[in-house]
């Protein structure tokens, strides 16, 4: 025999042997018992005293009640009841008459009820008046014996709030099989749903990116020209070098925009050089997606422009950028070359020009360009929102 915590429990220190030494009967005193296969089993034992006439001990009498099953049942309850208890989920046992019999943990922080408020209470208390008619198609399945699962829907709270939930309703039976109730778990997917809503809204909005950037490098194709296929493709890859290098800023902002002075830093970071050759100035101004393109192909016009033909042409040259909000609600950015070539105006509107014109003014911008003997001044004028 053992004792209950496993330990070696002495013939001479056994419940019969005190019963025998004492003359004190034992009642229901639990004891562990290693049987002759070597499995054990858990006994319950009631002990009485055998006396003579005189009242001498001669003897006692054991009655051992098995109830191994018992407490392995006990201790599935246990542990089942913990499970339920300590579960995110709502699990909710209610009868036919959809009265609430139990309630867990996860239900009074989902739901807001505790348990005392709720049992007792009829389930539709849950179910917003819109839903109610649910629940009778939830008990007729039931009373078939059938199964509800995963089935998504929308329940109250106690402070009236709405909460998605996923539900799973199963049959109780008793013990001749015969369905007397139901075991609901309720799952809290409100972050799912909105996470779901999320992911359709970033789709959406990916596909309505990607349809502008295709029509954006489509329109710059479109009016790119040049006399050999060579020059005509270097034309295109610099165009839309310049509109991928845009599309960086607007990941790292989240698609909110891109910055002004980065954008301006960047795209002509490669004629900056050691002798600071691009002069920038403006207050910060974050722009949004199909400005910052406009102004990033803009920007590209005139630097290759100014490269070969302007300030950017010479040793001496350079190019000063500033912009600055308007008292109307506009972007007023201002190329300014200095030190180039002296600069004749054109006998006809470029390619180049073309481009700037056709995108800024898909805006509602302007562009105006002014070819004076000490270099090109371009003005470009866009709405900021």
């Amino acid at each position: 025999m053992f004792r209950p915590d496993g330990s070696l429990l002495p013939h001479d220190q056994c419940p019969m042997a005190d019963v025998l030494r004492t003359g004190v009967s034992v009642r229901e005193q639990e004891v562990h018992i290693e049987r002759p296969n070597g499995s054990r089993g858990i006994a319950l034992v009631d002990i009485e005293a055998v006396k003579d006439s005189g009242g001498n001990i001669v003897g006692a009498v054991n009655c051992f009640q098995d109830i191994t099953e018992r407490k392995c049942t006990e201790e599935s309850m246990r542990r089942l009841a913990a499970i339920i208890e300590s579960s995110d989920d709502a699990i909710v046992g209610k009868d036919l008459d959809g009265i609430i019999t139990t309630w867990n943990g996860g239900a009074e922080r989902i739901f807001g009820y505790l348990a005392e408020e709720i049992i007792g209470k009829p389930i539709t208390i849950l179910i917003p008046p819109d839903r109610q008619k649910e629940e009778e198609a939830i008990i007729e399945r039931i009373l078939r014996g059938q199964r509800v699962e995963h089935y998504e829907t929308v329940r109250q709270r106690k402070d009236g709030g709405l909460v998605d939930i996923s539900l799973s309703v199963s049959p109780v039976r008793n013990a001749q099989g015969k369905v007397i109730g139901a075991s609901k778990i309720a799952r809290d997917i409100t972050e799912h749903k909105r996470s779901q809503a999320q992911i359709v809204n970033l789709a959406r909005e990916a596909e309505h990116r990607t349809k502008n950037i295709l029509a954006t490098v489509l329109a710059t194709v479109r009016l790119s020209h040049s006399d050999t296929s060579d020059d005509l493709k270097q034309l295109i890859e610099g165009r839309i070098d310049a509109l991928a290098k845009v599309h960086t800023l607007f990941v790292e902002s989240r698609w909110a925009g891109a910055e002004l002075h980065r954008l301006v830093t960047q795209e002509l970071s490669p004629y900056s050089g050691e002798r600071a050759r691009v002069r920038i100035d403006g207050p910060a101004v974050m722009l949004e997606p199909s400005t910052a393109q406009a102004i990033a192909i803009s920007l590209h016009e005139l630097a290759t422009n100014a490269a070969k033909y302007g300030s950017l042409s010479a040793a001496g040259g350079h190019i000063e950028i500033a912009w600055s909000p308007t008292a109307d609600g506009r972007l007023s950015v201002r190329w300014i070359e200095l030190g180039g070539p002296t600069v004749t105006p054109p006998t006809h509107r470029g390619f180049g020009t073309r481009v700037m014109e056709n995108i800024i003014g898909q805006l509602r911008g302007e562009v105006r360009f002014d070819w004076r003997d000490q270099g090109l001044t371009c003005e470009i004028n866009l709405p900021l929102a």
